[in-house]
């Protein structure tokens, strides 16, 4: 059973792990369950919880693994209409940029390029560069070598910088 301390502290990385239940679910009440269930097991499975180590790292790996045993019933592909933009009508972050702004284009550009990147290259990018996880606690969470993530990361920079060579500065 989770300690009032370790409920708190749990809880301050709700909006990270959201960010990432939305860009694995794309879908806003799949990811509130997801989140939701992450933070039951967590609760739930608090005494196995190192002290000391990375708690951030700890619940997204939870997360993760919840969505692969219970929410991932296909490979996940993302469905692109006709006129190319994506099927989903929910921004990956929930914290994108407001309609009608230049912003908004430029975020969306980003989260086509995203799209188009293995999802292991997706997933470490974002652990890494957008919630901002140490690389062996991204290791940790992806189960996986650090030299691996590096790798990981390094590609999906290159694949993204050329998915993105229209922003370059001349």
């Amino acid at each position: 059973m989770a300690t009032p301390e370790f409920e708190r502290e749990s809880l301050t990385h709700l909006d990270a792990l959201y960010n990432f239940a939305m860009y694995l679910t794309r879908n806003p009440p799949q990811a509130d369950d997801l989140v939701q269930e992450t933070y039951l097991r967590a609760f739930r499975f608090a005494h196995r919880f190192q002290p000391g180590t990375h708690l951030r790292a700890w619940l997204f790996q939870i997360l993760r693994n919840t969505f692969l045993t219970f929410y991932r019933v296909r490979e996940r592909e993302v469905a692109i209409a006709e006129d190319g933009v994506p099927d989903w009508d929910v921004p990956m972050f929930h914290d994108a940029p407001d309609d009608g702004s230049v912003a908004t284009e430029t975020h969306t550009d980003l989260e086509r390029a995203l799209a188009r990147l293995p999802e292991e290259f997706r997933t470490v990018l974002l652990l890494a560069e957008v919630e901002g996880l140490p690389l062996e606690d991204v290791a940790r969470v992806m189960a996986c070598p650090v030299g691996t993530v590096k790798s990981r990361i390094f590609r999906a920079k290159d694949r993204l910088r050329v998915l993105l060579r229209d922003y370059e500065t001349k």
